[in-house]
């Protein structure tokens, strides 16, 4: 009788250590596989073997908490069954060739820390389910073709620390509601076809040490909130239509170490403006009518 109890117990351990994910888990990352040529991806899973052996994928008491698959050659759509993953902490799909939109399912992923599917072929809307990732702490979809707004839900993420979202076809303003994003400390949307006007709102975020906005249409004055934001690193502003002075509290801005304003409309005379940040490194005001402001950050990175 002894014995027996002992080669239960083991037999129970050895379940319970041994244990599947859920059925709904596992068809999700099958979906995933199919839905992306899983058979031509650089480090292809063996569908037959346990999910704990598939490339890229982390378990923890055998639930999905993240899947890192970054430079793998997925070809193809995220399914809407990715939804179905919702112990998911990290999403890395990074410099793959995935197409389409991301899932509106994406919201049911409350765990969700990081997004990061950059520099793919995304060219669907982002859903406006992206504000219910209470969770998330950066959102990276940069070097994509992203068209449509940014939608007013992502001023839910108020966990959220990096946003970015450069290099794509967005469209319309920032909205308002990045204002109560109050851990921000990256903020990038340029390369984009944004219009309208910065947000006052934008002077709520405190926490703020990149500010990039170049090459897309904003107008209008720069508000002066901005000089509120005494952790801004980097501020860049060039090549949009801005006009009027700049703010005139600025140089409250002490730790700036990267000014860019050049191609806009601004007045005064900035021969000295330079000399008002201690810590500058990078400064350019210089309106040349063409690419020149680009060619100028160009040269200074090459110098590095």
């Amino acid at each position: 009788m002894k014995t027996a109890k002992i080669t239960m117990l083991l037999c129970l351990v050895t379940i319970f250590s041994f244990a599947n994910i859920t059925t709904k888990e596992k068809e999700a990352l099958v979906a995933l596989h199919n839905s992306t040529n899983g058979t031509s991806w650089n480090n292809p899973w063996d569908l037959n073997s346990p999910v704990s052996d598939w490339y890229g994928v982390t378990l923890e008491e055998d639930k999905v908490i993240a899947l890192n698959l970054e430079f793998n050659n997925l070809e193809g759509q995220l399914p809407e069954a990715i939804g179905d993953l919702v112990f998911l902490r990290e999403l890395n799909l990074f410099r793959n060739n995935i197409t389409g939109a991301i899932p509106n399912s994406i919201g049911n992923l409350k765990a969700l820390k990081i997004i990061n599917v950059a520099i793919n072929q995304l060219d669907g809307e982002l859903p406006s389910t992206i504000g219910d990732l209470s969770s998330l702490e950066a959102l990276q979809l940069f070097m994509n073709n992203i068209k449509g707004s940014i939608p007013e839900s992502i001023g839910q993420l108020t966990q959220l620390q990096t946003l970015e979202l450069y290099s794509n076809n967005l469209s319309g303003v920032l909205p308002n509601s990045l204002g109560n994003l109050s851990k921000l400390k990256g903020l990038l949307v340029s390369s984009n076809s944004l219009t309208g006007k910065l947000p006052h709102s934008l002077g709520n975020l405190s926490n703020l040490k990149i500010l990039s906005v170049f090459d897309n249409s904003f107008i209008g004055t720069v508000p002066n909130v901005i000089s509120s934001l005494v952790h801004l690193e980097e501020l860049v502003l060039a090549n949009n239509a801005f006009y009027g002075n700049l703010p005139r509290d600025l140089a409250n801005l002490s730790n700036l170490k990267v000014l860019m304003i050049g191609n806009n409309d601004f007045k005064g005379e900035f021969a000295q403006l330079e000399t008002q940040f201690p810590n500058i490194q990078q400064f350019d005001a210089v309106n040349s009518g063409d690419s020149g402001v680009l060619a100028t950050l160009d040269i200074e990175d090459d110098d590095d």
